[in-house]
């Protein structure tokens, strides 16, 4: 996104809907869209025009990773070379139809009013990063949600219920870049919705031809 923002004209007119040109690029870093720009239509735009059109062909844009080449720079690593010698033996992305990778987790809060629907704001035990998912289900104190977007935060409507740390108990979504691993096998894999492109470990506890489900999540393995 910080890229993104260095390459919009940054008269901050608000022509796109947004206050700033670094709020726009958040939702060009979701949506692949920069047509809400009108300086971008002006022809002195027209190098800084392509430069987005290429630098959005070749880099992580929401779940898109099968585009993204082996060392991508200035996003993270790419999936063959994840900070140094630590590889990821694949991408997992979303079930198809859904909006990305689903993750289960377990609030240490220990919060009763949950329910399907809801968007909670919570930091993973282990990432510096704070999170805002949708509530898939809710289910014996474990949380099974989609990653929610910019496009669905800044609705007008947004509300969140802040749940604190949360410990990742699993994954579940499909392989789009690399290997499929045997059940039983210790891998570690990129979830595509992970905003610091950073490899997790786990062990595959369920596979349906591309569909995987993974357990026992490590998110030290790239501190």
């Amino acid at each position: 996104m910080t890229k993104i923002s260095r390459m919009l004209p940054g008269y901050n007119c608000g022509e796109c809907g947004h206050r700033q040109c670094k709020d726009y690029a958040e939702e060009i870093s979701i949506k692949g869209d920069f047509g809400k720009c009108p300086h971008l239509e002006l022809e002195r735009f027209v190098d800084t025009r392509a430069e987005i059109k290429e630098f959005l062909s070749t880099h992580i844009i929401e779940d898109r990773v099968e585009d993204l080449p082996p060392a991508c720079q200035g996003c993270g690593e790419g999936i063959a070379r994840l900070k140094g010698d630590r590889k990821a033996d694949f991408s997992l992305g979303p079930i198809p139809g859904e909006p990305s990778c689903r993750e289960d987790l377990y609030p240490f809060s220990r919060p009763e009013e949950i329910e399907p629907g809801d968007f909670l704001r919570y930091r993973a035990l282990g990432c510096p990063v704070i999170h805002f998912a949708r509530v898939m289900m809710y289910s014996k104190g474990i949380v099974t949600v989609h990653l929610a977007g910019p496009h669905q935060l800044l609705r007008s409507e947004f509300q969140y219920k802040d749940v604190g740390t949360c410990m990742v108990t699993g994954f579940e979504g499909a392989v789009n870049n690399g290997r499929i691993p045997d059940v039983g096998e210790t891998v570690k894999f990129l979830p595509s919705h992970c905003r610091m492109q950073q490899v997790h470990s786990g062990v595959i506890v369920h596979s349906e031809g591309s569909r995987l489900r993974i357990e026992g999540i490590d998110l030290k393995i790239w501190r």
